[in-house]
């Protein structure tokens, strides 16, 4: 077995993993290590749960810091590209967890929050900088940040990059970097559109493939419940009720859909917060924060904010809106069964979204076995209240001036915050990618309905 002592990593990166309580790599670790640490471009495929982070940034910190060389002023040594805020923020909580006996700076940039720190901090430059495509290119507009100087980029999540949009942001960036450097890109899927954007990026890589995404969690055990949208909150609130699920991820595939959920749980005396493209830096922030303490043990998420949720201990991940990406179902439940835990993956199956549940079990190569739940006649459920209608009083104002247009000017923000969305059309809506929220499921041509066996609530 290969332990991270065998892959030639420094004493302080040994020491951080140490404390970590890391000893034993991971797949994908294991074949990229060696291979970043030689100066190689490297493309690898893996999903989420994989352990991919620390397969670059390991072997980035220990180049950095042979070196021994600061970073210049406005400009940085090593750049890493993510898709949204909390993934972001999570690969550099990575970079400082596994850097701390180091003397090397980190910073993280996306938009949704003031611009003039991050500012006052890259003019005097820093060695690592993870950002979100959109504010990046804000800062390099305003000449707070030059590019000029990296000697290591990554892009992370590739696929998902592609599905919001980035592609024209990615291309400028690559225009701005040196053509000298060393460059590394993971994505969960590697379709022709993905290749053919790793190669311009990328010279003579390797690659290395691990956990492809059409295979799901070994310890995750899946069920689906046929139902109707009407009973899909009350057999939610039901189910949560059930002190076994004790820390659990909701997906639904819209933001307003994510927002109903809250409130429907919230009604029935069930502590639940959301995550999504609308809320701000600070709600996500804390939403996230009270889930992994512990006080609050239901996170309701879009796929996208999704992305940076790295918590260990998820029970159970219920799929409230089947997604109409088979590909997202394995990054779903990836969110449980995680650090050697397992945990159990429950998905509701509207008539409608049946060709959906057909498109995963191809993928996955596999049938999710049918449960049946009906809603319990001795509790109550209580419909939650209409969302309430927000009024800015300042807005209203602007309209008035503006002769009833909205404020912004036609302005559209993407899901990392930032102002200017490149390479998206006008109209477009900015806050979730269109495959996989805010689609009409196609409907269902056949009315078959499988075989079903009592659920339980418990797992084995």
């Amino acid at each position: 077995m290969t332990h991270f002592l065998d892959l030639g990593l420094a004493p302080a990166l040994l020491k951080a993993l140490s404390a970590e309580g890391y000893e034993t790599p991971t797949p994908i670790q294991a074949k990229a290590i060696p291979l970043v640490l030689g100066g190689r471009d490297v493309v690898g495929t893996a999903q989420t749960g994989t352990g991919k982070t620390a397969a670059f940034a390991l072997p980035i910190l220990q180049r950095l810091d042979q070196t021994a060389q600061r970073p210049q002023p406005l400009s940085v040594r090593t750049l890493i590209l993510s898709p949204t805020r909390e993934l972001a923020s999570q690969i550099e909580q990575s970079f400082r967890s596994y850097g701390r006996f180091l003397r090397l700076s980190t910073m993280v940039v996306f938009g949704g929050v003031p611009i003039g720190r991050q500012r006052t901090v890259l003019a005097k430059g820093v060695d690592i900088l993870v950002a979100t495509p959109g504010r990046l290119l804000d800062l390099v507009d305003q000449r707070a940040l030059k590019l000029d100087q990296v000697e290591i980029l990554v892009l992370d999540e590739a696929d998902q990059m592609m599905d919001l949009g980035f592609i024209h942001a990615l291309r400028r960036i690559a225009k701005l970097v040196p053509k000298q450097r060393q460059s590394l890109f993971f994505s969960a899927t590697m379709p022709p559109a993905i290749r053919e954007l790793a190669s311009q990026f990328l010279s003579n890589p390797a690659e290395v493939s691990v956990a492809p995404v059409a295979s799901t969690a070994e310890r995750v055990e899946q069920q689906v419940i046929h139902t109707s949208p009407a009973l899909k909150p009350i057999l939610l609130a039901q189910m949560l009720s059930n002190p076994d699920f004790s820390r659990v991820i909701v997906f639904s595939r819209t933001k307003h859909g994510a927002d109903r959920v809250v409130r429907g749980l919230e009604a029935n005396g069930i502590a639940a917060a959301a995550i999504h493209g609308n809320k701000s830096q600070a709600h996500r922030e804390r939403a996230l924060k009270g889930f992994k303490d512990g006080s609050c043990k239901v996170l309701v998420a879009t796929d996208i904010a999704a992305r940076g949720i790295d918590v260990d201990s998820v029970s159970h991940v219920i799929n409230f809106d089947l997604p109409n990406v088979p590909e997202t179902y394995v990054h779903r439940i990836g969110r449980t069964a995680r650090a050697g835990a397992s945990g159990l993956a429950i998905s509701f199956c509207i008539g409608e979204e049946r060709p959906f549940l057909r498109s995963i079990e191809r993928l996955t190569r596999s049938s999710i076995p049918v449960v049946n739940m009906e809603p319990d006649p001795a509790r109550a459920y209580v419909a939650p209240k209409a969302a309430p209608r927000e009024v800015d009083p300042r807005a209203a104002q602007n309209r008035q001036n503006r002769g009833g247009q909205r404020p912004g000017n036609g302005e559209q923000r993407r899901p990392d915050g930032a102002r200017h969305w490149h390479g998206q059309k006008t109209g477009q809506s900015s806050g979730e990618p269109r495959g996989s929220e805010g689609a009409r499921p196609n409907q269902p041509r056949d009315g078959a309905r499988p075989q079903q066996r009592q659920w339980n609530s418990r797992r084995p």
